[in-house]
């Protein structure tokens, strides 16, 4: 395309000014688990979520809502600690960006401002394939997906679901409307990462803002935090009674 993707993709950080690679082939599996066991993840004390997004043009019509929700992640972590949350989306032909680590409700709020939907197919695996880069080098508590349909291989999602569970990283997947063949493959990412699956009416605020800030109090409290919010039900009882 001759327009200047840039103007309105997410920025990167100094190191990663490219788009994010194509998903990983099966020969790196085995030297990933050997870095896996031989690295000590580099927190810096603070909770880390991936919020990972599906920018398709099939999500025009509910783009909006999950922008203004977000910054009730950045809220509902607040009251127990600190979040630091990395922004992965895709859309169009190949394009799948992510921003810096973001501790800032606004900043992560002006960055989503600036991305609109354009028609293409799902790329989940890259959203995987980098959260798994990330838990290794930079640690991350949990991985948040929003999406309404996969277009990929199931197994390899699977296989990259499998690795972010030996790092102990759930994926929360948040599937928007009915896809029932989506719904099979997203129950399994969720069950493989010790994470969980939950389905949300579209346009249905009030259901992903609750999911939203079920996913928050785990990546900065952990299942203690996520327990005691479950105490009042809601989403983050759905979650918890998924997670083994």
């Amino acid at each position: 395309m001759s327009r200047d993707p840039t103007k309105t993709s997410v920025p990167l950080s100094a190191e990663r000014r490219s788009a994010l690679p194509e998903q990983s082939s099966s020969d790196e599996i085995a030297a990933f688990v050997a870095k896996a066991r031989a690295m000590s993840p580099q927190t810096s004390g603070r909770g880390r979520l991936v919020f990972a997004l599906d920018a398709t043009m099939s999500r025009q019509p509910t783009w909006d809502m999950a922008c203004a929700l977000q910054a009730d992640m950045f809220r509902e972590a607040a009251a127990i600690g600190s979040l630091d949350i990395r922004l992965v989306y895709y859309r169009g032909l190949g394009e799948c960006r992510a921003s810096p680590w973001i501790s800032s409700s606004a900043e992560l709020a002006r960055l989503m401002g600036k991305i609109d939907c354009r028609g293409g197919n799902t790329q989940i695996g890259r959203v995987l394939a980098d959260a798994r880069r990330e838990a290794v080098s930079a640690g991350v508590r949990a991985v948040v997906f929003v999406g309404d349909a996969m277009e990929e291989q199931a197994d390899d999602l699977c296989a990259k679901a499998g690795e972010l569970g030996l790092l102990k990283v759930p994926v929360f997947v948040f599937q928007e409307g009915i896809d029932q063949g989506a719904e099979a493959v997203f129950k399994e990412i969720a069950r493989l990462s010790g994470g969980a699956w939950c389905r949300f009416d579209p346009g249905a605020a009030a259901q992903l803002r609750e999911l939203l800030r079920a996913a928050a109090a785990y990546a900065a409290g952990g299942r203690e935090a996520l327990q005691r919010l479950a105490g009042s039900g809601g989403g983050a009882a759905l979650l918890l009674g998924q997670m083994r």
